[in-house]
């Protein structure tokens, strides 16, 4: 299955639940809360007290809550190839409201913006009829200025796509941002070369986790590569917590095509570290045992390398 495949919460539906009151999204949560951890080998919630639990439901909240971001297009530079010369922008996404200590950059074509418009017109063409590209120039499109003056038009574009709901929340929109290095970080860690595919791919979750607070599932392929990696690095540790990290979206949403080999996957790490994981195996053993269980037969390696070929 494709990252792209897991957008399968429509936008309106999304807000719509948003609007819901947090009564009985409370109790949903304790209940989860408890399954969660226990399946872990953490704290029930049934032994928290009002205050800690409601503590840790604010905790919750300001995971989910919405996400405003900037954009930044601050440096250009200029690629003279011997038959194509072209000026490549570097684009950065900042969280605000806060520190933003996780500052990722990415560099991007005018074609790549030119691209995703009109990606964007197919589906939005009612909604950007105000929003203009910022066209090329026939001349001096190479000088100093007219490169500052299109840095300052492309951030100001992507802004004003970022304020169009159903823009920010499409495909098109977050696939600009991370496209380009997910599919040589996937190539990469298909040809064995671990080190430099968990590089890419821990720069794409950065922004990934900014861009796709209306749907964490967007995440999790990222997230189990990421474990892959780790885990033929050796480091048996950060893999646990970065599987850990994955399965509470992956029950939460269902993604039982993930859940079997990603509860195999944290199983055998644990054993490796010396954890218990009789919970994990519990959890695993009723999936496989299930007679409407759909779990997947492929390990979780083998459900990665399938992205982006």
């Amino acid at each position: 299955m494709s990252q792209w495949d897991l957008e399968a919460h429509d936008p309106k539906a999304v807000d719509a639940k948003e609007e819901v009151s947090s009564a009985p999204e409370q109790s949903s949560l304790q209940q989860e809360i408890s399954s969660s951890n226990e399946a872990e080998g953490g704290f029930s919630a049934s032994c928290l007290t009002t205050a800690e639990l409601q503590q840790h439901w604010r905790a919750v909240k300001r995971e989910f809550r919405s996400v405003k971001l900037l954009f930044d297009i601050p440096t250009a530079r200029i690629i003279d190839q011997t038959f194509t010369k072209y000026v490549v922008y570097q684009v950065v996404v900042i969280r605000s409201g806060s520190y933003d200590c996780e500052r990722v950059a990415i560099e991007r074509r005018y074609s790549d913006f030119l691209h995703l418009h009109q990606e964007l017109l197919l589906d939005f063409s009612a909604e950007m009829e105000d929003i203009v590209m910022p066209r090329k120039k026939i001349r001096g499109n190479f000088s100093e200025e007219n490169i500052a003056e299109r840095r300052v038009a492309l951030r100001d574009y992507l802004t004003q796509l970022y304020s169009l709901r159903f823009v920010r929340k499409s495909q098109a929109f977050l696939a600009f941002f991370t496209h380009k290095e997910l599919k040589p970080a996937y190539d990469l860690l298909r040809g064995g070369r671990f080190s430099r595919a968990l590089e890419g791919l821990q720069k794409v979750l950065v922004l990934q986790e900014k861009l796709s607070s209306h749907n964490p599932t967007l995440v999790v392929p990222t997230l189990c590569a990421i474990l892959v990696c780790q885990r033929d690095l050796e480091d048996f540790d950060a893999a646990f917590q970065t599987g850990r990290r994955a399965l509470p979206t992956v029950r939460r949403y269902e993604l039982q095509q993930y859940q079997g080999p990603l509860l195999e996957a944290l199983v055998d790490l644990g054993y490796s570290l010396g954890l218990p994981v009789a919970q994990l195996q519990d959890e695993l053993t009723r999936m496989q045992d299930s007679p409407n269980g759909q779990v997947s037969e492929m390990t979780l390696k083998e459900l990665v390398v399938q992205e982006f070929v």
